[in-house]
């Protein structure tokens, strides 16, 4: 008999060999009709493999992150079945379930798969699901498994990655993959399917390898799910960053410029920077003091943070100089550069806590497939900042730090966030640098702050940075999609490789503890979030442009001018559009700008000093004076920030 402790700590006794499944069906009969998958001993594994000596266990189901990546991994899989059905010979690169759905990246030879063929690949998912065909898992020796595959030169190459004794394959129907699984029991319960689109993807990332097909799928245990999920991505596809912020006028690219480097313009550069203001008064509260550090730095200076041995490769390359031997980087990261601030004086422990804060642009070169809008870019801007601490003071350190994250939150209406705690893989620790006493401080210190503050947290294993644990904050918009905004890092190991120092209350010398933290974590992919999740209707305090004035017709643009300047005057951010149009194509396109105020001026305007006040979205709110106006809409946003101060 083998004992099995469940998330409530509660024990049951089974006899060795029981599966998740059978345990499932021991607790209840309908869990285990919803039950997809199961974590045992902190693995995913299938509910069919057999569990055989004393474990902790957690069963998932649709509504568990878990249960949703067997699902998609499963539909990977069928995906490929039914692609392996519809073009003999095809061969397969991976297929990972991702956030929403799952793709298969495939080389279907001279074949071109195109949007054409679409219907009859969902067409032949169906059916194969239709047939409930289980998900069968073997382990094969490396041998075995480079022979089966050696007519695909994709497989040999992950399979030759491999370490003998570690491969297993997946079976279901006519399809066998390389996989480490977990999958759901079988196909039955995939009821609807959706292939999405189809792109290009270099194999493994590389722009010098074979681009392949990439097949990107999406599929739901009932078809009103997927029907609601479509009505969603439509939403979505309203949204998009890339569509509101060109027609906002806020950003752009060009090719000329390069890829991945994106130009604000003017409105979007206000924006941005309104941003920055709004951060900068709470960091002034909050006792931070502004540095600068140029945009590139010595090659020796990331080699001494470690960042050179583990990103160089994945960098953009040294800058040569005319001097023999000297190398320079453009700056992946800032705080590099804050250490050596730090430590261009002598400290004392009356000192700390150091606060230094940046919003510094940072360089990293990602791959071209990679990269989208503003939510993945070549260079962008950090608010970084980095707290030098002594140990008594960690904690109420890191707590101030999640006290300006939940303020910005506030302030932006991010409601729905979950807090998650990033810790190193025990089992892989050549990943990380330092100490397993310095990981084990540092992990603990974050562990007791965010108890100490009630805060909710998940867990996960291995996503810590490689200098430390952290704390990231997922964070889900209108549409209910999650974004990681606002990361919080305890570090020892920087301040070791950087010899940083303080003379402590017993004159000897003592170790700072470093935090890194960036509420927004990049401005750029902030932006794209917020664009996404407000539609670009931005809150008034932060609207790049908070009022328009439409006069009726020419014999009013005058009035309307002086208006502007008495407007602007006061500070309410106005725009005026003069355009020989008719006043109700003048509402119609400036309501598409999300310009929160429109002031509609004609004769009875003019004569009385006053506006005729429309509200985007709300409608008619009656003629105003000028005066009243201007009141009435500092009111509005004074009203926003005391709520938020509140």
């Amino acid at each position: 008999m083998i004992k099995i402790t469940l998330p409530d700590q509660s024990v049951r006794e089974y006899e060795a060999g029981v599966t998740g499944y059978e345990i499932a069906q021991s607790i209840s009969p309908r869990l285990a009709k919803e039950v997809l998958s199961i974590t045992v001993n902190d693995q995913l594994w299938d509910l069919s493999r057999p569990i055989s000596g004393d474990a902790s266990i957690k069963l998932h189901k649709w509504e568990d992150d878990e249960g949703k990546h067997a699902f998609w991994h499963s539909s990977a899989h069928l995906l490929a079945e039914a692609l392996q059905a519809l073009y003999p010979g095809i061969k397969f690169g991976i297929g990972p379930a991702i956030e929403n759905g799952f793709y298969y990246d495939v080389d279907p030879g001279d074949t071109v798969i195109t949007e054409a063929d679409v219907p009859r690949i969902e067409k032949k998912m169906q059916e194969l699901a239709r047939e409930k065909n289980a998900y069968k898992r073997r382990e094969v020796s490396k041998k075995d498994a480079l022979s089966f595959f050696s007519h695909d030169p994709y497989k040999v190459e992950l399979i030759t990655d491999l370490e003998d004794g570690t491969i297993s394959f997946y079976e279901q129907g006519s399809f066998t993959d390389l996989c480490r699984g977990p999958h759901l029991p079988s196909t039955e319960p995939i009821k609807a399917v959706k292939v999405l689109s189809l792109a290009g993807a270099y194999w493994r990332g590389d722009e010098k390898r074979k681009q392949l097909t990439r097949v990107y799928g999406i599929t739901f245990p009932k078809q009103k799910m997927l029907d609601e999920y479509l009505v969603q991505l439509e939403e979505a596809q309203k949204r998009d960053h890339r569509k509101i912020g060109k027609e906002l006028d806020l950003f752009t690219f060009s090719a000329k410029v390069g890829q991945g480097l994106p130009l604000w313009m003017p409105k979007g550069a206000k924006l941005r920077e309104r941003l920055e203001n709004f951060l900068k008064k709470v960091q002034v509260k909050y006792g931070y003091d502004p540095v600068i550090t140029p945009h590139i730095g010595q090659k020796e200076l990331y080699e001494t943070s470690g960042h050179y041995a583990k990103y160089g490769a994945d960098s953009f390359q040294p800058i040569h100089t005319p001097a023999e031997g000297e190398e320079f980087l453009l700056k992946p990261m800032n705080c590099p550069h804050h250490c050596e601030i730090y430590k261009a004086r002598p400290r004392s422990y009356r000192d700390l806590p150091i606060r230094f804060a940046e919003f510094g642009t940072v360089y990293r070169y990602e791959q071209s497939g990679e990269l989208h809008g503003l939510t993945r870019v070549r260079g962008f801007t950090q608010d970084d900042a980095h707290i030098f601490c002594r140990p008594d003071q960690l904690k109420e350190e890191f707590k101030k730090v999640i006290d300006i994250i939940f303020y910005i939150f506030k302030a932006l209406d991010f409601k729905d966030y979950i807090a998650q705690i990033s810790l190193r893989d025990p089992n892989n620790t050549e990943k990380y640098i330092g100490s397993d006493e310095n990981w084990e401080k540092a992990e603990s210190a974050i562990v007791e702050a965010c108890a100490e503050k009630g805060l909710n947290t998940t867990t996960e294993t291995g996503e810590a940075a490689f200098y430390g644990p952290k704390l990231d904050f997922m964070v889900r918009d209108a549409l209910g999609r999650k974004w990681q905004l606002g990361t919080i890092q305890v570090d020892y190991n920087l301040p070791e490789r950087f010899e940083l120092e303080y003379i402590g209350q017993d004159n000897t010398a003592h170790r700072p503890i470093m935090i890194h933290r960036a509420p927004f974590g990049s401005m750029e992919r902030f932006v794209a979030v917020l664009i996404e999740h407000t539609a670009g209707k931005f809150p008034l305090w932060l609207t790049p442009e908070q009022a328009v004035i439409l006069p009726i017709s020419e014999k009013y643009n005058d009035y309307a001018k002086e208006l502007q300047k008495q407007l602007n005057k006061a500070e309410v951010r106005t725009i005026l559009d003069d355009r020989n149009e008719k006043i109700g194509k003048k509402i119609r396109d400036n309501e598409l700008k999300r310009i929160p105020y429109l002031l509609i001026v004609g004769e009875k305007e003019t004569e009385e000093g006053s506006v005729s006040v429309r509200r985007q979205g709300e409608g008619d709110k009656g003629s105003m004076k000028v005066e009243e106006f201007i009141r009435f809409i500092n009111a509005e946003v004074e009203g926003m920030l005391e709520e938020i101060e509140a």
